[in-house]
């Protein structure tokens, strides 16, 4: 039986995969005016008293709404509401099994950006975290954004910033292997959508001065007057250099390529290019932008991928749980930008450095001590920061 074959019929055997369970006794009349009426008013009217505790006298401290519209399923597209269903829940899995959350799906029945804030805002002080889920750029940016205005609690889109940490991480220990400094290497990325974006943007707030965005068209530049405007805003934050041209003309002499593209864009003779010891995270799935053994062939120094089938897997399932444990954990009001610079070092710094090795430069998807370390390390700068409820 083929792996779709057998996953399918799993699902319907299972019938859904998560469940709500009661976390207190009902056995007896007394048990039922603790949790329920006449005794259940007085938590009410103290969290009426007190919004923040609503945190502490309901699960909100441990609930993270799992919201998608639909409009940008894994590699399946605009699927709609109903189909995506199997994916949140999936992800509300991983938020349980890696980080203790509970986590709820919920996929919204409009593709309109301001219904979609409007929803998500009207039931926000039922969750203490907000977590967007694939839905298509550039309409994911916008609601992201207005989100975090008018929501106290985290809101994070992790298709952007999941990414963006996990290849941060996978990049800091690549450049210990090939002896290279980030503010000295040049750095690429195809693929300017949500994951391309916000993985470029964290990489040139950590300190990296040489980024250059690629779409389906070539190199971002400002000179060219028939770019989106987010298109426009990342050229605007890149390409020091000026180049113009196709990925081809960017690829020659850079160290690093980041992928979140199409399969099968870069040749062999592309990496040839590149500079000695040179850095490729092609992530397109399920078939990556170059094949690992043609980009090693080709002299490519380190090789991570999207696949499980490869090492280095770069999957942001190490990321998210973690980063909202921690910041749940002490009542953080937003996830900002340091937060995620810090979930990044905590997870590089999950390799010793004398494991680390072309073939180990990132943790293994299931590694659970990735989410308590990223916790930590979230949570202590939230509480440096002042980022905290209480």
């Amino acid at each position: 039986m083929d792996l779709n074959q057998q996953a399918l019929e799993l699902h319907e055997k299972w019938e859904g995969k998560i469940e709500v369970i009661s976390r207190c006794p009902v056995t007896t009349t007394e048990d039922l005016s603790l949790a329920y009426t006449p005794g259940v008013a007085t938590p009410c009217l103290e969290i009426q008293k007190d919004l923040k505790k609503s945190f502490t006298l309901t699960r909100r401290k441990n609930l993270v709404a799992v919201i998608t519209d639909g409009s940008a399923v894994l590699g399946l597209g605009n699927i709609g509401p109903e189909a995506s269903m199997p994916v949140m829940e999936g992800k509300c899995v991983l938020f349980k099994e890696f980080a203790g959350i509970d986590a709820f799906p919920i996929c919204i029945d409009t593709q309109d950006t301001d219904q979609i804030v409007e929803h998500i805002v009207a039931i926000s002080k039922s969750f203490g975290g907000i977590n967007l889920e694939d839905i298509a750029a550039p309409r994911c940016f916008e609601i992201e954004q207005r989100l975090k205005e008018r929501c106290d609690i985290p809101v994070f889109h992790d298709d952007q910033h999941g990414t963006a940490v996990v290849i941060a991480a996978a990049l800091l220990n690549a450049l210990k292997l090939v002896g290279k400094q980030k503010e000295n290497v040049r750095v690429v990325i195809c693929g300017a959508g949500a994951a391309g974006s916000a993985s470029g943007q964290l990489l040139i707030d950590m300190g990296f001065h040489n980024l250059t965005f690629c779409d389906k068209d070539g190199i971002l530049s400002k000179s060219n007057p028939n770019l989106s405007p987010e298109h426009h805003y990342l050229a605007s934050i890149s390409n020091p250099e000026g180049l113009e041209g196709s990925l081809s003309d960017a690829l020659k002499g850079a160290d690093v390529f980041i992928g979140v593209s199409r399969p099968g864009i870069v040749t062999g003779e592309m990496v040839a290019s590149m500079a000695k010891d040179s850095i490729l995270f092609p992530m397109s799935n399920p078939v990556p932008e170059i094949m690992p053994d043609i980009a090693l062939s080709n002299g490519a120094k380190v090789v991570g991928t999207g696949r499980s089938d490869f090492p280095n897997q770069i999957n942001n399932v190490l990321v998210f749980p973690g980063l909202f444990k921690g910041a749940l954990s002490v009542g953080a009001t937003a996830i900002t930008e340091q937060m995620k610079h810090s979930a990044a070092q905590a997870l590089a710094d999950l390799i010793p450095e004398d494991e680390l090795n072309p073939n180990n430069i990132i943790p293994s998807p299931l590694n659970k001590s990735a989410a308590d370390a990223i916790a930590n390390a979230v949570a202590k700068e939230a509480i440096q920061s002042g980022n905290t409820r209480w």
